[in-house]
């Protein structure tokens, strides 16, 4: 029988696509009890008949989340999305309050790469901030930088599929793809089993750069895409005339200038010393999704 940390063992955004597959990894480890709290209880009734303990929980109504996370041992604290700077901030020191509250023994954070005020990703600083909190909290502690998930790749690579071209503002920049199922399998694992005050980055196995996608999804659709370079600000304007709103726009693309300037070009092996497996790399993944890379875009 596998051996893990004492329990329960919560997690937060319990509804969402993250939150999701890490009650599944912790169900097929077998950990046990597991509490699974979202903001609308009636979602995950799926896990209520595993056995799963599912609670509402409101990290913007911070008295829902006493009884929320009660009894519990080891917390997963999975970021919340709101994209305006320092809404993040705010929910996730509710979130924090409580656990120190509660007694809470371990917080595990899904935080980003690089969280430096001075990297282009608009919310950047509130992965910082929340860091900090954590650090000064008095539980132990393990934060997960994720890298970019390369399952957004099956938004933009269908898209770049029917255009013929795949256009970015990622200048020559690399970033550590890792995908959602393996940040699922990191999350699951530290919450089970980690122990001390650690700070990993989440990636997949290498960095890869826009020009390398191109040529990936070249291979799949079997025609030649190529890799377009685009200057921030006209990217941002070109998002804007295709209906975006503004403020949508200039986050989307922090992302790309995030990776030019360098801040998401940090593989490591720490998932794989975390979880005994390394990361999927961008061209398996982009291959065991080819049916949907190339289906028609919306």
């Amino acid at each position: 029988m596998a051996s893990f940390q004492n329990g329960p063992f919560i997690v937060t955004g319990a509804s969402g696509q993250l939150g999701r597959q890490v009650i599944d990894q912790l169900i097929e480890a077998g950990a046990d009890p597991i509490i699974a709290v979202t903001r609308n209880a009636d979602k995950l009734a799926e896990f209520r008949d595993k056995g799963v303990d599912v609670r509402q929980g409101d990290f913007n109504a911070p008295e829902t989340l006493g009884p929320a996370i009660a009894g519990g041992k080891r917390i997963l604290i999975i970021s919340t999305d709101d994209l305006e700077p320092g809404k993040r901030l705010a929910a996730h020191s509710n979130a924090i309050a409580a656990a120190r509250e509660a007694g809470i023994d371990h917080i595990v954070y899904t935080s980003l790469a690089s969280p430096v005020p001075e990297s282009p990703i608009t919310f950047s600083k509130d992965h910082q901030d929340t860091e900090t909190l954590i650090e000064q909290s008095g539980a132990s502690y393990t934060i997960l930088r994720n890298n970019l998930y390369t399952d957004m790749l099956l938004m933009s690579g269908p898209q770049a599929i029917g255009m013929g071209q795949l256009i970015a503002a990622a200048g020559d920049g690399r970033a550590s793809y890792v995908t959602r199922a393996d940040c699922a399998r990191a999350a699951a694992a530290a919450l089970m089993n980690a122990t001390g005050r650690e700070v990993l980055d989440i990636t997949g196995p290498e960095s890869i750069g826009q020009a390398d996608i191109a040529a990936l999804l070249s291979d799949i659709a079997g025609k030649d895409i190529p890799y377009i370079p685009m200057p921030a600000e006209d990217m941002v304007q070109a998002m804007i005339a295709n209906g975006l709103p503004e403020f949508m726009a200039r986050v989307f693309v922090s992302f790309d200038q995030a990776t030019a300037e360098g801040y998401l070009d940090v593989a490591s092996d720490d998932l794989e010393t975390l979880t005994g497996k390394s990361g999927q790399s961008v061209a398996d993944f982009l291959t065991e999704n080819r049916a949907v890379l190339l289906r028609a875009p919306q």
